[in-house]
C-alpha cells in the first residue's frame, strides 16, 4: 500500500494537534502560545494557503526574504478582502535570524517582532529604527545559552547587562528572551538548554524586569517545539514540520 503524502493544511493541523498535547502536559493553556511559521524555505503558494487557513505569524531568517515576502503578503490579504473574505488582519512578520547592523533600517514598518538581538550595537540600529519612524521596535534578546560557538546569541552571563542596556533606549522594548537548542534527532537534548534560559526569564521576571511586557520566551524548533512549550515557551518557531522538508541542493541563503 502506498502512503499519501500528508497535504500543508494536514501538517498544519498535525502541529497545532501537538502544540495543544504538550500544552496540556505542562497544565497550559494551549492559547497562550504562537506558532512562528517559518517560511525561510517555503513556497509563496504554501505561505498563501496557510493565509487562508487564518494563520497570521510569520518568521523570516533573512531580510531580503522578509521584506518581499511581507509586501507580497500584505497585497495578498488586501485582495482577498476587496474579494469579500472576512479576514482582515495583516499578517505578522517576525524576524528570527541573525541580523546584520547595516540591514536593521530596512525591516522598519514590516516587522512585528525582532528574536535575534545579541548585541549593544544591533540594539542601537534598531533603537535608530525606532527614532525615525517614532515607533518603539519590539526585541527579544538571543541567548545562546549552550555556548555553540557556531550559534549567535549572546553569552548567559551577559543577558541581563544586555538587557538592562537596551531597556535604557526610548525606543526599543525588550519583550523577552530567545534561544537555540543545539542541533540534535533526539528532542529531550534540548531541554536542559530550554530549561536554562527559562530560569534566567523567570529570574529577571521576579527582579522586576522590563515590567509586565517582558513575557515572550522563544524557544523551539521543528525537531523540539513540544519539549519548549513543556519548559515555557509562548512562542515556537516552526518551519518543516509544517512546509515540508527542503532539498538542500536548491538552497540559496543571501542575507
Amino acid at each position: 500500500m502506498i502512503e499519501t503524502a500528508m497535504t500543508l493544511q494536514e501538517r498544519y493541523q498535525a502541529v497545532r494537534e501537538r502544540i495543544d498535547a504538550a500544552a496540556a502536559r505542562a497544565g497550559r493553556p494551549s492559547e497562550e502560545i504562537i506558532l512562528v511559521a517559518v517560511t525561510k524555505y517555503a513556497e509563496m503558494d504554501d505561505v498563501r494557503e496557510l493565509i487562508e487557513l487564518g494563520h497570521r505569524d510569520f518568521g523570516e531568517n533573512r531580510v531580503p526574504q522578509l521584506v518581499q515576502r511581507a509586501a507580497m503578503i500584505d497585497e495578498f490579504i488586501r485582495r482577498r478582502s476587496a474579494l469579500g473574505h472576512n479576514s482582515k488582519d495583516p499578517a505578522r512578520w517576525h524576524m528570527i535570524g541573525h541580523l546584520q547592523r547595516n540591514k536593521a533600517r530596512k525591516i522598519a514598518g514590516c516587522v512585528r517582532l525582532v528574536h535575534s538581538v545579541d548585541s549593544l550595537r544591533l540594539a542601537e540600529e534598531l533603537q535608530a529604527v525606532g527614532l525615525k519612524t517614532e515607533e518603539p521596535v519590539d526585541v527579544l534578546v538571543q541567548v545562546n545559552v549552550s555556548g555553540e560557538e557556531s550559534k549567535s546569541g549572546c553569552p548567559l552571563p551577559a543577558c541581563i547587562p544586555l538587557a538592562e542596556a537596551m531597556e535604557e533606549m526610548a525606543h526599543l522594548r525588550v519583550r523577552g528572551l530567545m534561544t537555540m537548542a543545539p542541533l540534535s534527532d533526539n528532542p529531550e537534548d534540548s531541554r536542559s538548554h530550554f530549561r536554562r534560559l527559562r530560569e534566567l526569564f523567570e529570574e529577571m521576571q521576579l527582579e522586576g524586569f522590563g515590567g509586565d511586557k517582558f513575557n515572550i520566551l522563544s524557544m523551539g524548533m521543528s525537531n523540539d517545539y513540544e519539549v519548549a512549550i513543556e519548559e515555557g515557551a509562548n512562542i515556537v518557531r516552526v518551519g518543516s514540520a509544517i512546509f515540508g522538508e527542503h532539498d538542500p541542493e536548491a538552497e540559496t541563503e543571501t542575507d
